[in-house]
């Protein structure tokens, strides 16, 4: 997003916590109930271009929307849905990307509620990993042709009963509802936004053998200092990486050889 919908964007993402924050509001069911929002304004083109003319006053689209989804959906969301609308938006897709957004921010604020967000970290990370290799799988998932509900199906019997049910449901709208998306994309998305509702960014370490727990407290420390905020590190081996190991930070590579000296640099921290 750029110029007005990024600052659309973000104040919506603010309002968002601001609603998550008080303990009268339900993080899942605001999750919910903003995916049946942007699943609707994904098809009503004509209704999301009305929702986001610049010709037409702020509030008269709020109203609107009041109008629209008051019965449909519950007061908070309504009200978070009509400061959306009330907003200049560059684009009108960029509204309903935003409105996806929020719903996987809502859905792991709860699981975050519940203290399970680090495990759908890991969740959203491995099952990445696991369609990147099983080619079969992903075509399952990405077939036009397949119903919505079979592919809810096929993921329920993979996820159903080994993952949180924020994972299931994330990856259930990814998969029913890309939007266009990739499936590698959306899954990527999904765990930098899990990453993000943390203030951490993700480091993708890749090795040659598995990592000791002391390893990995060396390595995030060193990482979290060279970066200055937290890092929450994904885990991959594979035994054909150079220098025994390779770390991803966004579009950053660091090599083998430097992670051993901020490996290193870690270690004298810890004494």
């Amino acid at each position: 997003m750029h110029g007005a919908s990024r600052e659309a964007a973000a104040a919506a993402r603010e309002r968002l916590d601001a609603l998550t924050d008080s303990t009268s509001a339900d993080a899942k069911k605001l999750s919910e109930e903003l995916a049946s929002v942007t699943a609707l304004l994904h098809r009503e083109v004509s209704l999301r271009r009305v929702l986001t003319d610049p010709a037409q006053p702020g509030e008269a689209k709020a109203e609107l929307a009041q109008r629209l989804f008051g019965g449909q959906v519950g007061g908070p969301t309504t009200d978070l849905v009509a400061g959306m609308v009330r907003s200049r938006w560059s684009r009108s897709r960029d509204l309903v990307d935003a409105l996806e957004e929020l719903a996987d921010l809502a859905d792991l604020t709860a699981a975050q509620q519940a203290g399970a967000l680090d495990n759908v970290e890991d969740e959203l990370f491995r099952f990445g990993r696991i369609v990147a290799s099983n080619t079969e799988l992903r075509a399952a998932l990405t077939d036009r042709a397949a119903t919505t509900g079979a592919k809810s199906e096929l993921l329920h019997s993979l996820l159903g009963s080994r993952a949180a049910a924020t994972t299931e449901r994330l990856v259930t709208r990814l998969v029913t509802a890309p939007r266009g998306r990739s499936l590698e994309a959306g899954l990527e998305s999904l765990s930098k936004l899990a990453a993000e509702r943390r203030d951490r960014m993700v480091a993708v370490v890749t090795s040659a053998v598995p990592l000791s727990d002391p390893q990995k407290q060396r390595l995030g420390a060193a990482l979290a200092k060279l970066y200055g905020r937290q890092m929450h590190l994904n885990l991959d081996v594979d035994p054909e990486v150079l220098g025994g190991i390779r770390v991803l930070v966004g579009d950053e590579v660091i090599n083998g050889s430097i992670a051993d000296r901020i490996e290193d640099a870690g270690r004298r921290m810890a004494g």
